[in-house]
C-alpha cells in the first residue's frame, strides 16, 4: 500500500495536471473564437458572449460540485468533471451556427468547475500549515490558459480551427484515464452526509464570504476575462497575427497560473491579508496606466501648433500585463489561504461559493468588455472597467481590515478583527 506521503504527492500532481487540461479547454474560445467571429461576422459584444458562455456554466456548477466533493469525495467528482464535457468539445468542430456554439459552450463550461472540486480534494491531503502551498500548486493549473495560447494557434495554422476541438476532446479523455489510475480516495475527507444544501449555503450569511468573493472576482474573474480577451486585443490594437498575438497574451496568462504556488507560499509565510492588500495596489497602478488609450493631441505653442502622441507600445503594454499576471497569481492563492484559515471544515462549500463569484466575474466581464468597445470604440475601456472594480475592493478592504490591523506586523488580520 502506498505511503501517505506518496499518496499526497500523487494526488497533488495528477489533480494539477487534470485542472490544467480543464482550464485549457475552458479557455478555448479565446483563440478559436477569433476565426468563428470572422466566419459569422460577430460584433465585439457577440464575441464577448461567445467567449464567456463556457465560463457561465463553469461558475454555476462550482457550488454544487463543491458540495458533492465534501459529501462524496473529490476523486469520483473530478473524474466525472473530466468525462462529461468530452463529447460536447468534439461537437464544437461540427457546429455551423452561433446558437450551436453557445449551447455547446455551456456543456464545455463544466470543465471550468473542476477548480472547486480539486481545491478541497487536494487541501484535505495536507496539514493546515502546508495547505496554502498545496492549493497554490494545484491552482497553477490556471496555466492551462497559457497552454491554450500555445496549442490552439499552432493547430489553427496547421490544420484549421475545427481541429482544435478534436485535439482537446482527446486530451480530456486521456487525462481522465490517467487521473483515475494515479489518484486516491480517503473516506475521512468527506463531510457528514447529513448536512443539507441549505445548511451548507448558510455560509452566505457570513460577510467575510461576500468580501472574499469580491476579491476573487478580480484576481480570478479578471484573469479569466482578460485571458479570453487579450489575443483579439493584440490583433486589433497592434495588428499582429494570431500566433504572435496569442504568444504575447501568454505573457499574462502563464505567470497568472504557474506563480500561484509561490503565492501560496507567501500567503503561508506572511498571511493572506498582507499578500492580498499589496496585490490590489499593484493592480490599481498597472490598470491606471493601461486604461489610457492611444491619443494624439495638439498644443498651441509660441512656435505654432505641435502634435503629441501618448500611448503604450506593445512592449510596455506586455510588461504591464505580465506584472498584473504575477500579482493576480499571488492574489488567487491568498484568497484561498483566507478560506483554508477561516473555514477548515467547510472548504468545499466556501471555495465553491467564492469560486462561483470569481467565475461569474469571468463571465460578465468579457461581455461588458465587448459592450464598452461597441459603445465607445475605445479598446482600453476594458482596463478602465477593471480599474473601477479594483477601487471597490481597496475601499472595502481598508474599512474592514486595514483600519483594524497591521499591514506589516506580527498580528494576523483575523486575530485583529476578533480582538
Amino acid at each position: 500500500m502506498a505511503s501517505q506521503t506518496r499518496k499526497q504527492i500523487s494526488v497533488l500532481v495528477v489533480s494539477t495536471l487534470a485542472f490544467t487540461i480543464c482550464f485549457m479547454v475552458w479557455m478555448m474560445f479565446g483563440v478559436i473564437g477569433i476565426p468563428i467571429k470572422q466566419e459569422l461576422g460577430l460584433n465585439a459584444t457577440q464575441f464577448g458572449i461567445l467567449t464567456a458562455t463556457p465560463v457561465l456554466t463553469g461558475s454555476l456548477f462550482r457550488v454544487p460540485l463543491g458540495m458533492w466533493t465534501d459529501k462524496y469525495g473529490g476523486r469520483i467528482v473530478l473524474m466525472g468533471t473530466l468525462l462529461v464535457p468530452v463529447i460536447p468539445i468534439w461537437l464544437i468542430g461540427h457546429a455551423t451556427q452561433y446558437w450551436q456554439y453557445l449551447v455547446l459552450g455551456l456543456f464545455v463550461g463544466i470543465a471550468g468547475a473542476s477548480f472547486s472540486v480539486g481545491t478541497p480534494y487536494v487541501a484535505r491531503w495536507f496539514t493546515r500549515g502546508r495547505q496554502g502551498f498545496a492549493m497554490g500548486i494545484f491552482g497553477a493549473g490556471n496555466a492551462g490558459a497559457a497552454l491554450n495560447k500555445f496549442v490552439a494557434p499552432a493547430v489553427v495554422v496547421a490544420y484549421g480551427w475545427t481541429a482544435v476541438p478534436n485535439v482537446y476532446a482527446l486530451s480530456m479523455f486521456i487525462m481522465a484515464i490517467v487521473f483515475w489510475m494515479f489518484s486516491y480516495s480517503d473516506p475521512s475527507h468527506k463531510v457528514d452526509s447529513s448536512i443539507t444544501w441549505r445548511q451548507q449555503l448558510a455560509a452566505l450569511k457570513d460577510p467575510m464570504v461576500w468580501k472574499l468573493s469580491q476579491y476573487y472576482s478580480i484576481v480570478f474573474g479578471g484573469y479569466v476575462a482578460l485571458a479570453l480577451w487579450m489575443t483579439q486585443f493584440y490583433i486589433g490594437e497592434y495588428g499582429l497575427d494570431i500566433r504572435v498575438a496569442a504568444l504575447l497574451a501568454a505573457a499574462f496568462s502563464l505567470p497568472g497560473g504557474v506563480l500561484r504556488a509561490f503565492g501560496g507560499w507567501l500567503s503561508d509565510k506572511y498571511g493572506a491579508h498582507k499578500v492580498t492588500w499589496w496585490v490590489m495596489w499593484v493592480s490599481w497602478v498597472c490598470l491606471f496606466i493601461l486604461s489610457y488609450p492611444q491619443t494624439d493631441f495638439t498644443v498651441a505653442t509660441v512656435d505654432g501648433p505641435k502634435t503629441f502622441h501618448i500611448g503604450l507600445n506593445v512592449y510596455v503594454f506586455t510588461a504591464l500585463m505580465f506584472i498584473i499576471g504575477v500579482a493576480w497569481a499571488f492574489g488567487k492563492a491568498s484568497v484561498f489561504k483566507y478560506i483554508s484559515d477561516e473555514y477548515p471544515h467547510n472548504i468545499g462549500v466556501i471555495s465553491g461559493i467564492v469560486g462561483l463569484a470569481g467565475g461569474m466575474g469571468g463571465f460578465i466581464l468579457p461581455i461588458m468588455f465587448g459592450a464598452l468597445v461597441d459603445l465607445t470604440g475605445i479598446r482600453t475601456s476594458c482596463f478602465m472597467l477593471m480599474y473601477g472594480v479594483i477601487w471597490v475592493s481597496l475601499i472595502w478592504m481598508y474599512f474592514t481590515e486595514v483600519r483594524h490591523t497591521e499591514v506589516i506586523g506580527s498580528r494576523t488580520p483575523r486575530a485583529a478583527l476578533k480582538g
